[in-house]
């Protein structure tokens, strides 16, 4: 019998503290888990504001430690229900060392496993080098009860390397937990195109890697960004199979695992690829003599 995995997306805003984010994203899992999701991805660092719009060293006691009260309200509410969570947070690893991470629970509660933000941007509002350390866990799927998951967070998903990395060590899912947005002075001009841009570019990995994809944003206004949702789950074909607004929700899915080979088989751009000629992909740029390098 073919695999059949259905994953949930949840979209929410700042609910103004942690306790108050613990708890609504507790019950859009709830709900998501009684209309059968077994895999529920929440947004990235789900458990309070994004809190990149400036360098602020105030923002650093957003932070915790893994294990810690996110970890261990989601490990419980795994386990209760028999779901897998994927946990999007702020680490505090040690003094000052801090990590974009996500952290999955498995359906028993227990870590499967966990993923450090590897690309960090420093664009205006989305100012990450102030307060996270690139990843150090490389891009390797985490395997639950129910699927195989390659994990990326946000800034991730513009790079198709991570994505055909993580495809190439068994990823079944690709998932990749989102803080996206409009800035005020951009959006009438800028706003259709850059998320349509975003959504492209999540569908393009889920072609060239023959995989399910689901990305869930954040909504609504914090400061001077507006999180625009849109979350979307997407089929190895590309196809848009469920889409999210601007509003708090949940989506969801039924992911067919057994189409990845049907896909792939006859989409073969696995099979077709020229491995003995990307040496260049490690290079910085490609014009530089070899005493350069």
């Amino acid at each position: 019998m073919t695999r059949s995995v259905k994953l949930g997306l949840v979209q929410m805003k700042d609910a103004g503290s942690k306790s108050a984010m613990i708890e609504n994203a507790s019950q859009w899992i709830r709900d998501a888990a009684s209309q059968g999701a077994q895999i529920i991805c929440l947004q990235e660092l789900f458990n309070g504001p994004y809190p990149c719009q400036s360098e602020d060293h105030r923002m650093f006691d957003l932070a915790e430690s893994i294990p810690g009260e996110s970890t261990d309200a989601m490990s419980k509410l795994a386990a209760e229900l028999g779901v897998v969570i994927v946990v999007p947070m702020f680490e505090r690893r040690a003094p000052g060392l801090y990590h974009n991470t996500v952290v999955v629970m498995d359906a028993d509660g227990s870590m499967a496993g966990a993923y450090r933000k590897m690309h960090i941007p420093d664009d205006p509002l989305f100012y990450e080098k102030f307060y996270f350390t690139p990843g150090d866990l490389g891009f390797r799927p985490i395997q639950t009860q129910f699927a195989k998951l390659g994990v990326g967070i946000c800034w991730d998903q513009w790079y198709p390397e991570a994505a055909r990395l993580f495809a190439l060590s068994g990823a079944e899912i690709l998932l990749y937990p989102t803080a996206i947005g409009w800035i005020d002075e951009e959006k009438e001009e800028f706003g259709a195109g850059q998320r349509d841009a975003w959504q492209t570019t999540m569908r393009a990995h889920a072609i060239a890697n023959g995989l399910w994809l689901g990305a869930p944003n954040r909504v609504g206004r914090e400061q001077r960004l507006e999180f625009w949702g849109s979350s979307i789950i997407v089929s190895p074909r590309g196809e848009v199979v469920a889409r999210g607004d601007e509003f708090e929700g949940i989506l969801l899915a039924d992911c067919a695992l057994g189409e990845i080979d049907v896909v792939r088989t006859h989409w073969p751009f696995l099979r077709d690829r020229r491995i003995d000629a990307y040496g260049g992909l490690l290079n910085r740029w490609n014009d530089d003599p070899p005493s350069m390098r």
